[in-house]
């Protein structure tokens, strides 16, 4: 039983700083437009209610957890790590680089016969694959803050519609999404790509240890805050109008997080800066 606790606690730590940009938001996201898809001309659920937020839950975690560990596997992102989140497994050594890959490379393995089993989400587990090698191991994350976002926006597309067809019991028709769904998707591709920088405002001493050229080394912190403040202003309008929502809620979320998001200057406070974000982001999403 203690062996059994200390793997969990382990895997725990390779994905503690994603319970709020991917776990959460992305396990809901799945719950909340499953249950819209008579919005979306799509069949309604065949997964029981009762089973519907631990399936997508499971879906999400047996996909997440090779990607992160694929994410802190090189040696230039363990002494990153060592910087900016000093309590994951490998800077404290407690696993070697070898189990940390073996381990990965079960999880891949568990991730595609739950996907098989299930038969949903497949199809997006399976591009996490090479999604995450390109930007793990290839640059994506590193050479140039356009493609690391739209990079990011592209895995969190997978994760959002995986959830989604976990959710639903059957797989979306990818190739002929219904055109309201499509929208969204697009919308929803948007948002991240042109804010999700703000999660790099916490990582900037590592960043530059690893000479990753995230938009706040590039540009500037404050630059990158604006960067990030005026789409959520344009988002916090668009996603309310296009799910026709009153008109209080889409003049006053957008005015506060403006305000809060230029507002915080310092680097200590950049982790609440992400976490508000992702708070903002969810609830455009969903």
């Amino acid at each position: 039983m203690t062996t059994i606790l200390h793997s969990i606690h382990i895997l725990y730590l390779f994905i503690a700083s994603d319970f709020k940009t991917i776990i959460i938001p992305t396990t809901i996201f799945g719950l909340a437009n499953s249950l819209a898809a008579q919005c979306y001309n799509l069949p309604p659920p065949v997964t029981p209610a009762s089973t519907r937020a631990p399936q997508a839950l499971t879906w999400t975690l047996l996909t997440l957890i090779p990607f992160a560990i694929s994410n802190q596997l090189s040696p230039s992102a363990i002494a990153e790590d060592t910087l900016n989140k000093p309590w994951r497994p490998l800077p404290q050594n407690r696993l070697t680089r070898t189990q940390a890959k073996t381990t990965m490379l079960i999880f891949y393995a568990l991730s595609q016969a739950h996907a098989l089993l299930t038969r949903t989400g497949h199809r997006q587990s399976l591009a996490m694959i090479p999604l995450g090698t390109y930007y793990n191991h290839l640059g994506g994350a590193d050479h140039h803050p356009l493609t690391r976002n739209l990079t990011n926006a592209a895995g969190y597309l997978c994760f959002t519609t995986g959830a989604m067809e976990v959710a639903l019991g059957y797989p979306l028709p990818l190739t002929r999404l219904p055109p309201r769904l499509t929208a969204w998707l697009l919308l929803l591709a948007a948002v991240v790509s042109s804010t999700v920088h703000l999660q790099d405002l916490y990582d900037q001493n590592g960043d530059h240890l690893r000479a990753r050229r995230t938009l706040p080394l590039v540009i500037g912190d404050s630059a990158a805050r604006w960067a990030a403040a005026l789409p959520m202003l344009l988002w916090g309008v668009a996603c309310p109008v296009f799910w026709r929502v009153g008109p209080g809620l889409t003049i006053y979320n957008p005015a506060c997080y403006l305000w809060e998001y230029v507002r915080i200057r310092l680097a200590c406070t950049s982790c609440t800066v992400t976490t508000w974000h992702y708070v903002w982001k969810d609830g455009r999403h969903n």
